[in-house]
């Protein structure tokens, strides 16, 4: 791999359908690596699995498309990727002492609760190497929506958040970086920033599949960015599914553990 740091163009709307379905339409019509867009609203923002997300005024929705190369089962390292990169970044305005963990594969949480959702669209080539890649963030700055299935959480119940486009620009500087890295180092320094802000290994989980829940021990991370669960039949590794942690599990980050 070779890096290849890109300048961003960032486009900032009142009000979008959805950032990241503005960034595939895009990037279906040609747009070159490095176009985002953000929206103080989203009228019908997504999460995984199709699930609604609620987009209050106040908060940071933004999409990024990239045009990385690497074969298909790259993709969903990006989502790991945009993870250490937002972490970062809510670390600079937060603190280290501020309890920011990430849980995988796709969010970012705050003292256990929900703060940050991470959405990665791709297409591939017709040689079936990645195309493009949108990494949508949602990240609770302002308001913290609530929700029936977990607690939330938003910078704002620790600090004066700042306006949303120095977020956005702070967040795209952190995803350059860490985007670089990858490219020239490849998976293992992401891989171990991502641990170092996990839960502990041996951290009891759940991962819910459409067929069955399965139960165990958190393991770390495989090579490939699969989750590890140390379950009662041997160790098992997962590239899709919904984590189920309590929320008195996650640590601050001085208690995480890294390889």
């Amino acid at each position: 791999m070779t890096a290849a740091t890109t300048g961003w163009r960032l486009s900032i709307h009142d009000t979008l359908g959805s950032t990241s379905d503005l960034c595939r339409e895009r990037a279906e019509a040609g747009e070159p690596d490095g176009f985002a867009v953000v929206a103080r609203r989203q009228a019908r923002g997504r999460g995984r699995t199709g699930r609604a997300w609620d987009s209050p005024v106040g908060n940071l929705y933004m999409s990024i498309l990239l045009r990385p190369a690497g074969a298909a089962r790259e993709a969903g390292l990006w989502s790991l990727v945009a993870g250490v990169a937002v972490a970062e970044m809510l670390a600079q305005w937060l603190g280290d002492a501020a309890p920011v963990a990430l849980k995988w594969p796709n969010d970012a949480l705050l003292d256990g609760r929900k703060m940050v959702g991470i959405l990665v669209d791709s297409a591939l080539t017709p040689s079936g190497e990645i195309d493009w890649l949108v990494i949508g963030y949602g990240v609770n700055v302002a308001v913290a929506p609530p929700r029936t299935d977990r607690e939330t959480a938003c910078m704002a119940d620790l600090i004066d958040p700042p306006a949303i486009e120095t977020l956005a620009w702070s967040l795209l500087g952190q995803l350059a970086l860490w985007r670089d890295r990858y490219l020239t180092d490849g998976f293992a320094p992401v891989r171990a920033a991502w641990l170092a802000r996990a839960q502990p290994i041996g951290t009891p989980m759940t991962v819910k599949l459409p067929e069955r829940i399965w139960a165990g021990n958190f393991g770390g991370l495989d090579e490939h960015g699969g989750l590890m669960l140390a379950t009662e039949h041997g160790v098992r590794v997962f590239s899709a599914g919904e984590v189920l942690l309590d929320a008195a599990a996650m640590p601050s980050p001085a208690s995480g553990s890294g390889e």
